[in-house]
């Protein structure tokens, strides 16, 4: 029989040791999955972490997109610690909770046009799940068994689930793990970056939108149930589609009757600016949003379907009784939930929308500076969020080529204490909002130097 016996508290080699044979991580490389080499982190405080050697780093990804108002703050504890020890769990088969109908309500304020009615997940794969159960019952209710196919586009990453993972595109190498196939068709990459020479960003918007046409007309308008989007793609290199493109696939989907899902796990919560950026940033109204991450600032797990009364009005039948038989034993965490509420409640007693709004200017300035250095073939984003994209000086460069200069730059950056999330060829990376200007100045001169040293080597 095993027996747990930590008595004392272990060096940090002893915990690196126990983490390589025991520890499971989410994309691990399975070709040698005791032999990753991972970062001990030990604190944060601000827009920074601490190694276990006590070098500090900017933590330029914001964790995975999400610690919006960033590390260390003692009002967030509080409310935590005071939700723990008042109620720390309640299921939400049988009952409601304060934190969760506030939430609830205070989410629904924020949420545009019609969506008011908020399902409560574990994180942002779950949210995805639920929106496209939603669809699918939604069709079942309605008389309409084949309307199940949902429209997802190449680059796009809605998550780790059976159903979020078989409707994200953004592989590029072989995955072994199964996915719905029946479920989904993709849609060509919208990147204006990958557009032909001598195509202007318009004719590109042009061809996009009669990707979405074409992909309707062969498959059949009542074959189709949805159409999922992120504003931004974000995971697949912060891709930003042309101007213009959400609003015309948006009414071509609502003129054969495809729900629109706008999947804001990324982009809610203050990334660009705004609570969301669905109608705000990008003019149009989903008929679900689902969102996560930024919702409490990555410090406890919550995500969020968000379905408009267009569709909660079509889903109930009186006449027909019948359970939305998905859930999760999380769902509504009243703990989750208070800390949802204080971090709303600081971006809003920070201005921290406002803030965003006022800097992303310069910090998408100092990104665009970077386009001019040797190796680097495209710079983009909007608002906090930002990617370089490195193109290996060679012709029809190899994946494994690639692979090595996005490893070189995470590399060099590493070094002089930035932390950006490496993607093949590509460095993503989305800070905290709370970066002040000075802190940006930091950030990308790190990513200046960084990028001479693998021109130089490269």
């Amino acid at each position: 029989m095993k027996t747990a016996q930590l008595k004392n508290t272990p060096s940090p080699e002893t915990i690196l040791d126990w983490d390589r044979t025991h520890q499971f991580h989410p994309w691990a490389s399975m070709d040698d999955v005791e032999g990753s080499d991972y970062m001990l982190v030990n604190k944060g405080k601000g827009i920074y972490l601490w190694d276990e050697t006590g070098k500090r780093f900017i933590d330029g990804p914001g964790g995975m997109w999400c610690v919006q108002i960033g590390y260390g703050r003692p009002e967030m504890a509080e409310a935590i610690a005071q939700q723990v020890m008042k109620l720390p769990y309640s299921s939400p088969w049988t009952n409601t909770t304060e934190p969760s109908a506030v939430l609830a309500k205070k989410i629904a304020d924020m949420a545009p046009g019609d969506l008011n009615n908020v399902f409560f997940t574990t994180g942002g794969s779950t949210a995805v799940d639920t929106a496209l159960r939603t669809v699918h019952f939604m069709n079942n209710r309605l008389g309409h068994p084949d309307k199940k196919i949902i429209l997802a586009r190449e680059k796009g990453y809605h998550g780790s689930t059976y159903l979020a993972a078989s409707v994200t595109g953004k592989e590029r190498d072989k995955s072994r793990f199964d996915i719905e196939k029946r479920l989904v068709h993709f849609l060509p990459d919208v990147n204006p970056y990958r557009r032909p020479e001598g195509m202007s960003v318009q004719d590109w918007c042009d061809a996009k939108v009669s990707d979405l046409e074409k992909a309707i007309a062969d498959i059949g308008a009542e074959n189709i149930g949805g159409f999922i989007a992120e504003p931004i793609l974000c995971s697949g290199g912060v891709i930003v589609p042309p101007k213009g493109y959400h609003q015309r696939t948006f009414e071509i989907c609502r003129k054969h009757d495809i729900l629109y899902i706008s999947d804001e796990v990324v982009t809610a919560f203050g990334r660009l600016g705004h609570w969301f950026a669905s109608q705000d940033v990008f003019g149009i109204e989903p008929d679900i949003i689902t969102c996560a991450k930024g919702m409490t600032s990555g410090y406890l797990p919550l995500g969020a379907c968000i379905v408009s009364d267009r569709v909660m009005e079509r889903m109930v039948n009186a006449n027909d009784a019948a359970l939305f038989s998905a859930g999760y034993t999380y769902s509504a965490h009243p703990v989750c939930c208070a800390a949802a509420l204080k971090n709303i409640e600081i971006i809003e007693q920070e201005h921290i929308l406002e803030h965003v709004r006022d800097i992303s200017p310069y910090f998408q300035t100092r990104l665009q500076a970077l386009a001019d250095f040797s190796g680097v073939g495209n710079v983009r984003g909007m608002g906090l969020l930002g990617c370089i994209e490195g193109t290996p000086d060679s012709d029809g460069a190899t994946l494994e080529e690639e692979r090595k200069l996005g490893a070189l730059l995470d590399a060099a950056c590493e070094k002089r204490g930035l932390l950006v999330r490496p993607l093949i060829n590509m460095a993503v990376f989305s800070p905290p909002l709370i970066i002040t200007r000075t802190e940006i100045d930091a950030m990308f001169d790190i990513l200046e130097e960084a990028l001479k040293e693998v021109a130089a080597v490269f």
